[in-house]
């Protein structure tokens, strides 16, 4: 069995992620780079179901905060590892986006967007009442000053949500190139189209939802270890939501490319911006560019230097059973 030279890639940056950590750079580098790698997992996960398969979903800081209380709840029970976090974040963030598809994968267009949104909504009400969580006060996480392998835990921070950015882009790339990718794609183009073609449209757009928020919840459960104190405030954040979306906009949501590269701008600009006098207009600075980019570049980046692709190529009979609908 060949590794792809994708994969060598990635085992190549991830090995270049550790060993940077033993470089003595400064610690806010790292810091730094952490939001920009988180900004990959949320961008990546929501285009595997809002690019893919046509479905906005405005529930991002919902699965997000999922994943963050999540390892709220296991601190409440001793000391979580980074590791169990993640893995517990993910399968309960993947089984509430399971429920939520249920509930809400049958409407379409802003009906589906506004249902994830007062999801998101429900969920912050319930946290803000639930005081073995820390309620409304919100909860301090204790973050070790370092581990075994690493001098400063934001390394071993860096390394996880480094690991979780290549996970996600994995997982999205592999979508897109097998029969998933190309069933979501007619989902997207025209669903009543794909149903009488016999693609298997609520399966796969529960599949999207499912892989969506576990990869979302995953990333959430690092944020506690992150800043070292968490409130619903900060955990559904809207400007969170907000960011996610923009940036495979900016990049382009039909290729597995476009959040990335997205979030490497949005993200590095939110970042600079962040540190500098242009802190306060910061979200100013992202809204224009993300403007400019719909206006200009409407399929994003990716739409004008990327490869150009037909979904009908792939799915002829869905011209035919198109017509056939319609007549």
């Amino acid at each position: 069995m060949t590794i792809s030279r994708f994969w060598l890639g990635c085992i190549f940056v991830l090995i270049i992620g550790v060993v940077l950590t033993k470089t003595g750079l400064s610690p806010y580098l790292f810091f730094a780079g952490y939001v920009v790698l988180q900004y990959v997992v949320l961008a990546t996960a929501w285009n595997i179901l809002g690019g893919y398969a046509g479905y906005v979903n405005l529930g991002v800081a919902g699965f997000f905060g999922i994943g963050v209380y999540s390892t709220v709840i296991l601190s409440r029970f001793g000391s979580a590892p980074v590791p169990l976090a993640i893995i517990f974040a993910a399968v309960i963030a993947g089984l509430g986006g399971l429920g939520m598809g249920y509930l809400t994968l049958r409407l379409r267009g802003v009906f589906f967007s506004i249902a994830t949104l007062a999801l998101t909504i429900v969920l912050q009400t319930l946290i803000l009442n639930w005081e073995m969580v820390g309620g409304a006060r919100g909860v301090t996480i204790v973050v070790p000053a370092q581990t075994t392998f690493f001098s400063h835990y934001i390394h071993w921070l860096f390394v996880c949500v480094l690991f979780l950015s290549i996970l996600a882009v994995g997982t999205a790339r592999w979508i897109q190139a097998e029969w998933i990718g190309r069933g979501l794609a007619a989902i997207r183009d025209d669903e009543s189209a794909a149903e009488c073609a016999g693609v298997p449209t609520l399966r796969l757009k529960l599949l999207a939802t499912v892989l969506s928020g576990s990869l979302m919840g995953a990333v959430g459960a690092l944020y506690p270890f992150y800043v070292g104190f968490v409130d619903p405030q900060s955990a559904f954040s809207l400007v969170l939501a907000v960011n996610t979306l923009a940036m495979p906009l900016v990049g382009g949501i039909r290729d597995w490319r476009g959040p990335v590269l997205g979030a490497a701008i949005l993200g590095t600009t939110q970042v600079v911006t962040g540190v500098t006098s242009l802190s306060a207009i910061s979200q100013l600075i992202i809204g224009g560019l993300l403007v400019t980019f719909v206006v200009l570049a409407p399929n994003g980046l990716m739409g004008v230097f990327g490869p150009k692709r037909e979904t009908a190529a792939k799915w002829p009979q869905l011209k035919t059973a198109s017509r056939r609908t319609s007549s």
